[in-house]
């Protein structure tokens, strides 16, 4: 079964604004309709109090000032006093509405991104830079709420208010509506023609600000070995180099985003100057009243921040766009190794694994195990000993179905693992690190982790197990001792210690140990040497050995070399063989390597 995770990376989406804009609708919308609804009700109010504030200048104008209505006063009064209080409640309650869906939309978005990428295989997470890919998926999460919150905005509050003011201007004098459109094609042009420059530029710009994110991360994390290889020079260089080309970018689309200024302005600029000299002209020359001058004019002002927010909603909707294609281009990556639609749960009776002439690479250049068979017999401790490189830890990675093999099967209990369910699976496997890794969280919640319905008790007896109880009650707040980011705050065996306690918790019928005490020193590993003899006993063990003094107990032996069993057998018959290389290595006594893939 050929292994497809390698393949599990993002496809780079080409779709257009209206078919995102189309997605996110079908995928939000009913959730949200009534919400947007009363959104657009309050916009709608908002338009239309606009509206009305210019309708009613003429009235004040020609009737105040003009004919001296002193009746009149009042009610003009009255009525914008009312189109101003209702505007004011209904901007409020909109705000309000968009911020909480937008709000909601975003959580919704992290929540599925999180289910969706665990549902990706180890080999996508291999391959991906895991601070590139936190960083991408914070700056872009949110161009969906923006997307849909510019949308509403847009055609219920500006393009209403457009509207509801044109109507104004062309109830008041028709004509010069009629020149304003004249001049607005040229704008609606060039506007088109910087939003499709735009559109490059921004993800371009949102590429390069995660590496900037992504790079800091990793200086973080590793600091220790910054420090220790004096790496700071080279590593300012690059994070300055990669600051400098995001700085650029932003630079451009600056230019481009604030190019629509000088537009606008120039059209603004000459449509209300041509306006004032003709209806000047008309009430010099022609004895025409001014109100409907001034209506005309404030409607033509009031409907100026609209139109430049309609005018701009392209270039600003490509920015969003870009980066919600960013979010779907995670989003719709296929996990490869999704259960078949045969599979069905693991069924455990003896716990024994069996490979069966297993081929695999992690790309299709190379090629790892070229034909692996052995079995690691129910209840039994078997281990995997051999030079780097000579494909242990690639073992370990295919029982849990972190990888699928491009040829031969994988067998638990004579069940082909492929067709089986990979929760049910991974339920029946414990799995102990070269490298422990601790979550945020306390000593309880980590060991928890192993088994969520774990009580205190259980928790307390795995520790127990795995020789941690002791230094864990010397700890400040014992059980509940926040551990740090990874377990800052823990040794190297004590961390280990955990991940044990953690597997022990699980209570799994097979443990898979991968190095578990290479990194350690002398009296760490006597410790956690303990530990393991524990989790061990009466469990299907398939175990990497990185001393050999570690697995002379071992029930079996596969000795690997160059992707391929070299021999098999106990510890006494094999180091009695000569020329054989366990015995070589025996002899030798030296570390079977630990950076095997």
């Amino acid at each position: 079964m050929a292994d497809k995770s390698r393949t599990e990376r993002p496809h780079v989406s080409s779709d257009t604004v209206a078919t995102v804009l189309k997605r996110i609708i079908a995928e939000n919308g009913r959730e949200h309709v009534r919400g947007y609804v009363i959104a657009i009700l309050c916009l709608a109010v908002v338009a239309g109090t606009t509206g009305f504030t210019a309708w009613i200048m003429e009235a004040v104008v020609n009737e105040a000032f003009a004919n001296k209505r002193a009746d009149l006063v009042a009610i003009i009064c009255v009525s914008i006093f009312i189109a101003f209080v209702l505007r004011g409640f209904a901007t409020y309650y909109q705000a309000v509405i968009l911020s909480k869906i937008g709000n909601n939309i975003v959580a919704r978005y992290q929540r599925r991104l999180f289910s969706h990428l665990m549902a990706l295989s180890v080999g996508f997470f291999n391959e991906a830079r895991s601070a590139y890919l936190a960083a991408q998926i914070s700056q872009n999460v949110t161009g969906i709420r923006d997307v849909l919150n510019m949308t509403v905005t847009s055609v219920a509050r500006d393009f209403l208010t457009l509207v509801a003011l044109i109507g104004v201007m062309i109830s008041k004098d028709w004509l010069l509506t009629l020149i304003v459109f004249v001049i607005a094609p040229p704008l609606i042009i060039g506007l088109r023609y910087v939003s499709r420059r735009l559109r490059s530029a921004t993800r371009e710009s949102v590429e390069l600000n995660s590496h900037v994110l992504g790079a800091m991360q990793e200086t973080i994390q590793g600091i220790a070995i910054v420090k220790a290889f004096t790496m700071e020079g080279q590593l300012k260089t690059k994070v300055e180099d990669i600051i400098g080309r995001a700085e650029s970018r932003s630079n451009r689309i600056a230019r481009l985003t604030e190019r629509t200024a000088p537009m606008t302005e120039t059209f603004a600029g000459f449509a209300i100057s041509g306006v004032l000299a003709y209806a000047a002209y008309r009430s010099i020359y022609g004895g025409v009243l001014p109100g409907a001058f001034f209506s005309f004019v404030t409607a033509l002002l009031m409907a100026y921040d609209p139109a430049k927010r309609l005018a701009r909603l392209q270039v600003s909707m490509e920015r969003a766009v870009v980066n919600a294609r960013m979010i779907y281009e995670i989003l719709d990556l296929q996990p490869r190794q999704a259960d078949r639609a045969d599979a069905k749960p693991l069924a455990i009776s003896d716990a024994t694994v069996a490979f069966q002439n297993v081929r695999f690479g992690y790309s299709e250049t190379e090629t790892i195990l070229k034909g692996v068979s052995f079995t690691a017999e129910g209840g039994k401790t078997t281990a995997l000993v051999g030079p780097s490189g000579a494909g242990k830890s690639t073992v370990i990675n295919l029982i849990p179905r972190f990888y699928d093999p491009v040829e031969g099967e994988i067998l638990i209990d004579g069940q082909d693992i492929a067709h089986v369910t990979k929760q049910s699976l991974r339920n029946a496997i414990a799995y102990v690190s070269q490298q422990p890794y601790l979550f945020e969280g306390t000593i309880r919640d980590n060991i928890r982790y192993g088994r969520p319905d774990a009580t205190d008790a259980d928790i307390e007896e795995a520790a127990r197990h795995a020789y941690a109880h002791d230094f864990i009650l010397a700890q400040p707040l014992g059980y509940d001792t926040p551990v740090g980011e990874n377990g800052v705050t823990l040794s190297g065996g004590q961390r280990q210690r955990l991940s044990i306690a953690r597997a022990l918790v699980r209570n799994a019928p097979i443990l898979l140990l991968d190095e578990a005490t290479s990194a350690l020193d002398t009296e760490s590993e006597q410790a956690v040497q303990k530990a393991l003899d524990e989790a061990m006993s009466g469990r299907t063990v398939v175990v990497i050995a990185h001393r050999l003094s570690t697995v002379v107990r071992a029930d079996k032996i596969i000795v690997m070399q160059d992707g391929q069993v070299a021999e098999e057998g106990t510890h006494e018959a094999l180091a009695g063989r000569d020329n054989g290389l366990y015995a070589r290595l025996n002899s030798l006594q030296a570390p079977a390597g630990s950076t095997d893939k």
